[in-house]
């Protein structure tokens, strides 16, 4: 079985005026052999993931696998951070953002084509097992070569949704809100559904949200207590405004 710590929590949200959050769900899974990581998140999480893998004992150097549900930079971008590490990624998902111009889009550009080109990066098939218990699914809507990943281990079944389905509301409504097309996304979070009620307990763990698992009725709920702030400074004093981006955006000064 592995160790399984969520470090960043994915957050089921977005600014309103100024561009994407980028908070992405990143994952630390162990066994005795390997140190893997799915997704990576982007720029604004690189100081506290640097923490979290620390509190884990983990030092960059010791993540042996990479694994990207997609190539969009709040998930993939740092990739560039672990010297070590074999990079997984989608051979359909690669081929297509290797192959779009630069554009106004969540497409890193320049880190594409250093996928692209990277000898530590290995591309996978849909139904491809490529490390222990943990199988590539393909779940186009959101992006052309979006994969899910599934671990099947005795005992232990995660299932990894990437942007496939971002949040707890995409798959009760069995709509995405950022798909190329409805009715291929809509297929992508049947197929989650299918999968998650195959095996009993089985952990789900999406792309902007908190894990969850269905409880006896076949309800998702969720693991853990949403986390999510922002300081800011309005004020003639260095003493921040806390923003609770948790409790509908109530704000409350932060105590000394």
């Amino acid at each position: 079985m592995y160790k399984i710590d969520v470090l960043v929590q994915g957050y089921p949200g977005r600014s309103v005026c100024n561009g994407g959050l980028g908070w992405s769900t990143t994952t630390l899974l162990r066994d005795s052999q390997h140190s893997i990581l799915v997704d990576v998140g982007a720029f604004g999480v690189r100081h506290f993931l640097e923490q979290q893998l620390k509190n884990c004992g983990v030092s960059p150097e010791d993540i042996t696998d990479v694994v990207l549900t997609h190539a969009h930079y709040d998930h993939a971008v740092n990739f560039t951070l672990f010297p070590n590490a074999t990079v997984w990624i989608g051979a359909d998902e690669l081929s297509w953002a290797a192959a779009q111009p630069p554009g106004f889009n969540p497409l890193p550009e320049l880190y594409v084509r250093e996928l692209a080109v990277s000898p530590k990066v290995r591309r996978l098939a849909d139904g491809e097992t490529f490390l222990p218990g943990m199988t590539a699914i393909a779940s186009p809507g959101h992006t052309p070569g979006h994969l899910l990943f599934h671990v099947d281990l005795p005992g232990q079944a995660i299932l990894f949704t990437g942007d496939a389905a971002k949040n707890r509301a995409e798959l009760l409504s069995l709509s995405a809100n950022d798909t190329y097309d409805a009715q291929t996304s809509k297929a992508s979070l049947e197929l989650i559904w299918d999968i998650w009620k195959r095996i009993p307990d089985t952990l789900l763990v999406p792309g902007h949200d908190l894990s969850m698992k269905l409880d006896e009725s076949g309800q998702p709920f969720y693991l853990g207590k949403r986390l999510a702030a922002i300081n800011a400074w309005f004020g003639d004093t260095l003493e921040p405004t806390r923003i609770d981006l948790c409790c509908g955006g109530r704000s409350a000064r932060q105590s000394a």
